[in-house]
């Protein structure tokens, strides 16, 4: 089961990455601007989904457009949560129970790109070459 120690992990690679205890756990950032956190069980978010949160890791990401978070809603409706909340969409929330290391990965990575300037985005790929 991937862990906040995954996460943690793969935003580190990331430049201008910053973790910083919430209200809500821990959140990662770039720029001021959240790209991943970890979901609590909020009175907002809907009772089903709420329930999952409150006995689960879930983790939200930020994700660039809309239709890829239905998309990957429709892909893996076992891992990917229905919408929690209405704040900062496009964004999915996903069980960290059932995502693979390398979705993870990219999740985290793609949900970053969507939040970083483009100069931090340049210095990351150059140093992927």
């Amino acid at each position: 089961m991937a862990t906040l120690d995954d996460v943690r992990a793969i935003a580190a690679g990331l430049p201008g990455s910053e973790e910083r205890a919430t209200t809500g756990g821990v959140a990662w950032f770039v720029r001021r601007k959240p790209f991943a956190w970890e979901c609590h069980p909020w009175p907002s978010i809907p009772a089903d989904v709420r329930e999952i949160v409150a006995t689960e890791l879930v983790v939200g990401v930020k994700i660039a457009d809309r239709v890829d978070a239905l998309a990957l809603r429709e892909m893996l409706p076992d891992v990917f949560l229905p919408a929690t909340t209405a704040w900062g969409e496009p964004k999915v929330a996903f069980r960290m129970a059932g995502i693979e290391p390398d979705h993870l990965a990219e999740l985290v990575t793609e949900a970053w790109r969507a939040q970083a300037p483009k100069y931090l985005q340049r210095e990351f790929d150059d140093a992927a070459g």
